[in-house]
């Protein structure tokens, strides 16, 4: 789910936010002090629902409305603000809801409860992988802990590789960069990869992994990771990655590369 709120008064907007964090905590919550940039957010970003003042500047509450429903008829609009006499003029736009400030928890809990258009139940991904700064993997919220940190380097290397399926010398090589690629050090990796499908397995989650023989690979379709977001484009991603990825590790630098330059050409 995602929701956007939009609001020119900076206390107010936060508290609404602060607010929705806590009745919706899975939720992706995005917020704007400026409804032009709001506006601009939402003709490249699908939400499914908006919460916005009525009384903002240029642009105000009962415009940006009617070019949100422009963008996307099926957009739940909710107004949070603190005057009736636009009361008419909004449901007359078919708006999901109108809240008058200041907003009780109880009262939002109900408009999220009692949509307009119900969103359609999609199961989220147990699994959330963080690579913007340190490698994280996090499962139903909670940092998964790896038994050693090679196991965790060769989930992240699969990561970074986003589903190819590698062979056994090519961790050997990444994994042990200074060694050779020999006997040893292959039968280290298959050490590596039991221990790390062992971790997987005890947090249920060893789906995100394919493997046979001879190769492995990171099943991309049952993970959500920030760097695949921010390479198909997603904007809320781009905006997160501060110059840093996967920290941890040197051969994460050719990617990086790409991150830096990609977010570069877009500017």
């Amino acid at each position: 789910m995602k929701i956007i709120a939009v609001d020119d008064e900076q206390l107010a907007l936060q508290n609404l936010v602060t607010m929705l964090k806590r009745v919706e905590a899975a939720a992706e919550i995005v917020s704007f002090s400026d409804s032009q940039e709001a506006l601009s957010y939402l003709a490249e970003n699908q939400a499914d629902i908006v919460f916005l003042d009525i009384e903002m500047g240029e642009l105000n509450g009962i415009a940006l409305a009617v070019k949100c429903k422009e963008l996307c008829s099926t957009i739940n609009i909710i107004f949070v603000t603190g005057y009736s006499q636009y009361m008419q003029t909004a449901f007359q736009l078919h708006v999901s809801g109108y809240l008058m400030k200041p907003v009780r928890e109880k009262d939002l809990r109900e408009e999220l409860d009692n949509l307009r258009f119900p969103l359609p139940h999609i199961p989220e991904h147990r699994v959330r992988i963080q690579t913007f700064g340190n490698f994280e993997v996090f499962v139903d919220g909670k940092p998964l802990d790896f038994p050693r940190a090679k196991s965790k380097e060769c989930l992240a290397y699969l990561i970074d590789r986003r589903g190819a399926r590698i062979t056994v010398s090519e961790l050997a090589s990444v994994l042990w960069e200074d060694r050779p690629c020999d006997g040893t050090a292959q039968n280290n990796v298959h050490q590596v990869i039991f221990t790390l499908m062992k971790a997987l397995k005890e947090a249920g989650i060893q789906n995100i992994i394919s493997k046979s023989r001879r190769t492995i690979g990171v099943n991309i379709s049952e993970i959500d990771c920030d760097y695949y977001a921010a390479i198909s484009g997603d904007l809320t991603q781009l905006n997160a990655f501060a110059g840093e990825y996967m920290t941890n590790y040197s051969w994460a630098e050719f990617t990086l590369g790409n991150l830096v330059e990609q977010n570069t050409n877009r500017k």
